[in-house]
């Protein structure tokens, strides 16, 4: 019976040990109706589950700040018709989307009430879709009152059928990941005091107004471009590297809308119809060219009305305003 029992319990032992969950570290699985919320015990103490059904509301204590094993990491995957992740805290945070299909009929899909950086890993070989309904308390289908920065190398899929695609009251940055927005009752992405796409591509379409739309933050001081974009309040787009495309169709609305500049560093953008909207064109390549209707090349920085835009091998006309 002992030479039986003990490889028995050693087994047993095993498989916890595997179903542990990583320190710091939330998983979240979506099914259906239900959702699953696992804590790491060095971490529960700090989450506040307030979860019903498939809806999870999670809230992160501010006593967590002072904790020296470092920022949460929250898991989400698994498939809801009926659900949403809300996050509530004021520390920083990762949120990975691990194959994650989740749709809200009654407000955003993800709700980040956190006015930090927030990082949202979309994690590698993975395709996560979410989709919302209309909450008129809330901007996007993805909200964040933090800075959001994506990054990883799997998909994320939008559908904004309230307002915005992706709202950030803060800044947005991009890398590495493909995000493909394919319909949006307002912006693609709406965010304020700057957006920095480093990689990755991003894909909009089927928006009833700007693709892209930066604002400055009127509760902050203005700024220009800062080293680092350390606390800039600038208003700028800036395109470094990477692949963005953005249909605008009979809306009216402009591919790019910025309080501050425009500037292209790399990278390949291709806009497919005339009604991009900018205050002011800057180019950190010195192969940028600005044009008149009548082909006479103007300066960038005093450009008002309908032009064309040449940087590497491609034309695009637009509303410099």
């Amino acid at each position: 019976m002992k030479k039986t029992l003990l490889p028995i319990l050693a087994l047993a032992a095993s498989i916890n040990s595997a179903m542990a969950i990583d320190d710091n570290t939330v998983e979240v699985t979506f099914s259906g109706s239900t959702a699953t919320v696992e804590i790491a015990s060095n971490i529960s103490s700090y989450i506040t589950n307030n979860s019903s059904g498939s809806h999870v509301k999670l809230v992160q204590s501010e006593s967590f700040a002072g904790n020296s094993t470092g920022q949460i990491i929250y898991v989400l995957t698994g498939s809801s018709t009926d659900g949403e992740f809300y996050l509530e805290g004021s520390y920083k945070c990762e949120v990975d989307l691990n194959g994650l299909t989740l749709s809200n009929p009654s407000g955003p899909a993800i709700n980040i009430q956190n006015g930090k950086r927030i990082d949202v890993s979309v994690k590698k070989g993975t395709t996560n879709t979410l989709s919302d309904g209309a909450n008129e308390d809330y901007n996007g289908c993805f909200h964040c009152k933090g800075h959001t920065e994506f990054k990883g190398k799997g998909t994320l899929n939008i559908v904004g059928n309230s307002k915005h695609a992706i709202y950030s009251k803060e800044y947005v940055e991009v890398k590495n990941c493909t995000i493909n927005i394919t319909s949006a009752v307002k912006d693609g992405i709406h965010c304020k005091e700057y957006f920095l796409m480093e990689s990755g591509t991003i894909n909009i379409s089927g928006i009833q107004d700007d693709g892209i739309q930066v604002e400055q933050d009127t509760n902050s001081t203005v700024t220009s471009q800062t080293t680092g974009h350390e606390d800039e309040n600038s208003g700028n787009f800036y395109l470094e590297d990477g692949t963005l495309t953005i249909a605008v169709y009979d809306y009216g609305g402009y591919h790019v809308k910025a309080d501050g500049s425009l500037i292209y560093g790399g990278g390949t953008y291709n806009y497919t119809t005339t009604a991009t909207g900018i205050n002011n064109i800057q180019a950190s390549e010195a192969n940028t060219e600005v044009f008149d209707l009548n082909g006479r090349r103007v300066n960038a920085t005093q450009a008002k009305g309908l032009h064309i835009v040449r940087q590497a091998g491609k034309a695009i006309k637009i509303i410099v305003r």
